[in-house]
């Protein structure tokens, strides 16, 4: 499994930081899918518990990711687009 985890330049992380609000649970399993189409998921599963307040879990069978990019996912401005 290769790293494909980078920081984006200030310059870029910038222009679309305001799109990283969270309005409502349908943003966060939205993102979660793509996330996991991006990762090449044929198989989805997601669990809504009380409308996404309680819990929203996306599981799938993803190529994941390596421990670098683990550890990169949580710096700010990290992303996987190229």
């Amino acid at each position: 499994m290769s790293d494909i985890i980078q920081i984006l330049p200030d310059s870029v992380a910038n222009q679309i930081a305001a799109g990283e609000v969270i309005q409502r649970p349908a943003s966060v399993v939205k993102e979660l899918v793509e996330n996991a189409i991006d990762a090449g998921a044929k198989h989805i599963q997601i669990y809504i518990k009380d409308a996404g307040r309680t819990l929203v879990q996306v599981i799938d069978n993803g190529s994941g990711m390596s421990d670098t990019d683990a550890r990169l996912a949580f710096e700010r401005h990290a992303t996987s687009k190229k």
